[in-house]
């Protein structure tokens, strides 16, 4: 199961909104979701609020470190409520989806995002689940960090949310630990648009000539 939600972020004013908390912004979702409150913990380095199930208390947590050193929240909270790697779930921005893809994974390379970096550095393993919000690439390396810290054209953002309020569907899972059918949920395709029926052409009400 999933005891401990991480939204990567920035923190502060000027960041809200941009494309590198994207993670943040599924924790949002979440905490409403759940019926709980994000709130400052000093311990912590970050906002954070507790879930309590009938399986044991589930945490959420903004870290309010700067995306470099997101691992200075995330380690010390998984070391005093003995949270393995494999009990968590990261939620970032990923370069390499589209806005409105969404994708769930366990382990693997960081591919550049320093809070995962960070994270996987602190505890010491990379078996950690992630999930992926697509945000797009600019296309030209050189510009990836002023892309991340840059907020999505409006078509952008409405796809990026859609995307966080689809895979929101599968939170009980996630937090069950049937991470098979979060998976399916998360990767389903969203059906498509039914074409809107042709109206039914009418008989010719004029009248015909007659020979």
């Amino acid at each position: 199961m999933i005891r401990l939600l991480v939204g990567l972020c920035n923190p502060g004013p000027e960041y809200e909104g941009t494309r590198h908390n994207a993670g943040l912004w599924w924790l949002e979702a979440a905490a409403k979701a759940l019926g709980v409150r994000l709130a400052y913990e000093r311990s912590y380095h970050g906002n954070l609020a507790r879930l309590n199930r009938a399986d044991g208390a589930v945490w959420l947590l903004q870290p309010l470190t700067f995306m470099n050193l997101s691992g200075k929240a995330v380690a010390p909270l998984a070391r005093f409520f003995k949270i393995e790697p494999q009990e968590m779930l990261v939620l970032h921005d990923e370069l390499d989806l589209l806005p409105g893809q969404v994708k769930l994974k366990q382990g693997g390379g960081v591919a550049g995002h320093n809070g995962l970096k960070d994270i996987q550095a602190q505890l010491g393993s990379a078996d950690f689940w992630r999930l992926r919000i697509g945000i797009g690439h600019p296309g030209v390396r050189e510009q990836v960090i002023h892309w991340v810290l840059q907020r999505p054209a409006p078509d952008q953002r409405e796809a990026i949310h859609a995307a966080i309020d689809q895979s929101l569907a599968a939170l009980p899972q996630l937090l069950g630990g049937d991470m098979a059918a979060a998976l399916a949920k998360i990767h389903a395709r969203p059906p498509r648009a039914k074409p809107e029926p042709k109206p039914e052409s009418k008989p010719s009400t004029q009248p015909v000539a007659q020979p």
